[in-house]
């Protein structure tokens, strides 16, 4: 086990956009144990989710006020575009948006949207979390292989 292949996943993991869903496979292309690596992308993935709940729209506010107004109003638009799909069906939706390993989609996005739509952390952080272990099950399957994880089960 090299510490140092795990360190890297957990610092792709944390990057906004690539998240684990970019991690995965990063590290199943180094070699990394499947449940290791997965366990090391979920951590790196949610390290930065209560420090956006808790602070994104502050941040957002402040950068209306600077020269990153505009960086500020492509947020705010990217929240919108995607609080719409989640807002009917509040937390699970916010799980469901986060689950689903597609780009745009994620931890990063989802605490944005459950932060603008001023959901409380103690339903917001639950939700992210339970989107990134199924994101992190569905991309390990595809990365790591199906057929893998069926030999491990017998």
């Amino acid at each position: 086990m090299k510490i140092k292949n795990y360190l890297w996943v957990f610092f792709i993991s944390i990057v906004p956009i690539i998240e684990l869903r970019g991690a995965i496979p990063v590290g199943a292309s180094l070699g990394n144990h499947w449940l290791w690596n997965a366990v090391v992308c979920i951590v790196g993935n949610m390290l930065p989710v209560p420090f956006i709940l808790l602070f994104i729209r502050h941040i957002i506010e402040w950068m209306k006020k600077t020269r990153l107004h505009k960086v500020a109003e492509w947020i705010e638009r990217k929240a919108a575009k995607n609080t719409a799909k989640v807002m009917k069906y509040a937390t699970f939706g916010l799980f469901l948006f986060v689950a689903i390993p597609l780009p745009g989609t994620g931890a990063w996005t989802g605490s944005l949207v459950a932060a603008m739509m001023n959901m409380r952390m103690k339903y917001a952080l639950p939700s992210v979390f339970a989107g990134v272990v199924v994101a992190s099950v569905i991309m390990t399957l595809a990365s790591y292989g199906f057929v893998s994880f069926l030999s491990f089960l017998a």
